[in-house]
């Protein structure tokens, strides 16, 4: 059912998107976190523009290889040798299909000229936002498994999501992607750890 939400979540941001409905929310939201005399600077101290940089980073592909790299050794050792080639599969088969949804929509991300980090390639969905979820969904799907209280289990999904929002905020608030972008991002890769998972 979960899986059903989160694809269905995703085709309607992504119709609002191709139709152009999409355009004057995501526009508001970004403005709403710029301020400024032209309004182009992200609101807030250095410091916290700083910290959302170091937060958008564990969405990077670099942070998430080296993730789901330690968890395939520990799964690999642990003796659970399915689960491990269940997260690495599950991974490089997101990556591809965030790469193929990048391809056939080629939405442009925000100008430049808002951009607080650097960024390239197509904005829709975001790829931090999709992949943070995949990686960090399926991982504590995985590890979830291997704790023996309900609570652990519960503690580890709550991190995982939690990581996953911020990355995905993280990427709106530094003007890299438009909001629907992160939305899409999102549930697409919701979608994809909840059929892994299954």
């Amino acid at each position: 059912m979960l899986m059903g939400v989160a694809t269905w979540g995703f085709m309607e941001i992504a119709g609002e998107v191709l139709e152009g409905n999409a355009r004057s929310v995501d526009l508001w939201v970004l403005q709403q976190l710029r301020t400024g005399d032209q309004g182009l600077a992200p609101i807030g101290p250095r410091w916290l523009q700083e910290s959302i940089r170091d937060l958008t980073a564990l969405g990077s592909p670099a942070v998430l290889i080296l993730t789901v790299g330690a968890v395939w050794g520990y799964l690999v050792m642990a003796g659970q040798r399915a689960m491990s080639w269940l997260a690495l599969g599950s991974s490089c088969g997101g990556l591809l299909m965030a790469a193929a949804l990048k391809a056939v929509f080629s939405r442009a991300r925000p100008d430049a000229v808002f951009h607080a980090t650097v960024a390239s390639g197509y904005s829709f969905p975001s790829g931090h936002a999709m992949m943070s979820a995949i990686v960090y969904l399926t991982l504590a799907a995985l590890v979830a498994r291997l704790a023996p209280r309900t609570r652990l289990r519960l503690y580890v999904m709550g991190t995982a999501a939690t990581l996953t929002g911020l990355v995905g905020l993280s990427r709106i608030y530094l003007g890299v992607h438009w909001a629907s972008d992160v939305a899409a991002g999102w549930a697409a890769g919701a979608a994809w750890a909840l059929l892994c998972w299954l």
